[in-house]
């Protein structure tokens, strides 16, 4: 339906929490949020039809709710008596400002669910991190069907997405329960360059092309940078690295080895049980690329196709072809790779469910060891965003049907669900999900996930987050996105991290 979404808020501010969830019942009609500080709504000519309207009144929350239906418009009124609702508990958390919250997104879902006939399987979740309280739960050791019942009762979640929830978040429990993640960290390196940029992607990644001049002295800043990090936490064991991007494999081989030399003479690499390098794109592997990967003591790869599909690869601007991921997965492991990831993403434009059967079909005879399936996320930056007038008529069909393929298949060759998380504008409200064979799981995607570890990023567009265990808190120092100032204000990136260790010495 396309149309007007008019939501108005009183008092405090519940924008964040009902703006995505709003979206993912009607993801292309327009938005309008208005916010009011008076107890009563300035009065308005909005429609001469008659609406349907609908008030609820809830004594336990005090609060009033209204939404007005017409035929392309949505009127959303909220309204909680009163500034402060309470007080937060020790975690910072306001139990009562949540119940609230909950309360109107489950009245809201009930409306938009009656009037456009959409359900959502992850009910009133909107957040990041779906299975963390599952995680949390668990990890207190909390009866499973009390957990079922708050995931169905509270936020709505369907039976499906329950079990996925279930089966992702102990598995994230055993393996992070084997080692002691709070006694060490893990390191973030961000290479933000890119063969060229894909029409679906808005991370921070410079295509080659035009700033290749800059990828020198990028490396310059970088190495800086990973000198100082390098020596943060003497106290604690490094136990994972990831190089992600950008792409990079997209850096020339003796840029790639030039990398790798100053991550093994800065690092403490002693300890580490996981050093993943994001190849990505198979149009900038090549052998001598993987053979230093392994020479440098990297256990984890990258290779990602996306889709298997040439047509697809061709509209979407990834620039490579499906004989190149058939190459590059064999060359890999002629060099001796024994932990390959695959990631692919389901709704791409002008896609169907045939196209990821055949898709799935193709990487089962390549035998990844661990499988990561991304939902398309409409991203506002993107060019399948900017320039969506290009892509009029292609959007992916029976977006669902496309995930309950990927799942079938991971069932069927025994890779397991081990890391999930969602993003905004995901089609179909779905989610990304990373599956592996037993052993083969990306710890430090867990580590991510569940927020459970310090993690120091060093790069452009690197953002380092710092887990404070004792005072259930996290706090994040980020560098600058542009990759000339980062090269210009290495210094300062430097002295932003040192500053905010001088704050906390001795409490991480």
């Amino acid at each position: 339906m396309d149309g007007l979404i008019e939501l108005n808020l009183y008092g405090r501010d519940y924008e964040q929490e009902l703006r995505p969830l709003i979206r993912a019942f009607l993801p292309h009609s327009e938005f309008e949020v208005n916010r009011y500080e008076a107890e009563e709504e300035p009065m308005r000519d909005l429609c001469r039809e008659e609406p349907t309207f609908l008030l609820s009144a809830n004594a336990a929350y005090d609060y009033s709710f209204s939404c007005i239906l017409m035929n392309d418009w949505y009127r959303i009124r909220v309204y909680r008596k009163g500034e402060r609702i309470g007080a937060a508990d020790a975690d910072g958390v306001n139990p009562e400002r949540k119940a609230y919250r909950n309360c109107v997104a489950r009245e809201i879902y009930r409306i938009l669910t009656a009037d456009t006939g959409v359900t959502l399987p992850w009910g009133i979740l909107t957040g990041v991190r779906p299975t963390k309280p599952v995680y949390e739960a668990l990890s207190l050791g909390e009866d499973r069907e009390v957990i079922r019942g708050r995931l169905a009762e509270e936020y709505l979640v369907s039976d499906e997405k329950i079990a996925t929830s279930f089966r992702v978040a102990e598995r994230e429990l055993e393996i992070l329960t084997g080692m002691n993640y709070r006694d060490g960290y893990s390191i973030y390196i961000g290479i933000p360059f890119c063969p060229t940029t894909c029409h679906y992607c808005s991370f921070t990644s410079y295509p080659l092309e035009r700033f290749g001049k800059l990828t020198d002295a990028y490396l310059d800043a970088l190495t800086k940078e990973l000198v100082y990090i390098g020596g943060c936490l003497p106290e604690k064991k490094l136990q994972t690295v990831y190089i992600g991007g950008g792409t990079p494999t997209s850096l020339s081989a003796e840029q790639l080895e030039r990398l790798l030399i100053a991550v093994r003479d800065t690092l403490p690499m002693q300890d580490v049980i996981e050093y993943t390098v994001e190849a990505g794109r198979p149009d900038s592997i090549t052998n001598r690329k993987l053979e230093l990967l392994k020479e440098y003591g990297v256990t984890r790869i990258s290779i990602n196709p996306q889709s298997m599909q040439q047509r697809t690869l061709d509209l979407i601007g990834r620039r490579h072809t499906v004989q190149q991921v058939v190459d590059a997965m064999k060359a890999a492991r002629r060099a001796g790779h024994d932990n390959i990831n695959m990631d692919i993403i389901i709704g791409l434009t002008g896609e169907g469910p045939e196209d990821v059967r055949s898709t799935l079909s193709q990487i089962a005879e390549l035998n990844p060891d661990s499988l990561t399936v991304h939902t398309l996320a409409r991203k506002r930056a993107a060019r399948l965003t900017t320039q969506k007038e290009l892509y009029e008529g292609m959007d992916a069909h029976d977006v669902p049907q496309m995930l309950a393929e990927s799942v079938a298949f991971c069932k069927e060759h025994e890779y397991q669900p081990y890391y999930l998380y969602r993003q905004k504008n995901m089609a179909d409200n779905l989610e990304n999900v990373g599956y592996a064979r037993h052993g083969r799981e990306g710890i430090y995607n867990i580590l991510i996930m569940e927020e459970k570890q310090t993690i120091l990023a060093a790069g452009a567009g690197a953002m380092s987050k710092f887990v404070f265990h004792d005072e259930d808190r996290i706090e994040r120092v980020e560098n600058v996105k542009s990759l000339t100032d980062y090269i210009d204000r290495i210094d300062e990136m430097i002295e932003r991290k040192k500053a905010f260790f001088a704050d906390c010495t001795g409490v991480l």
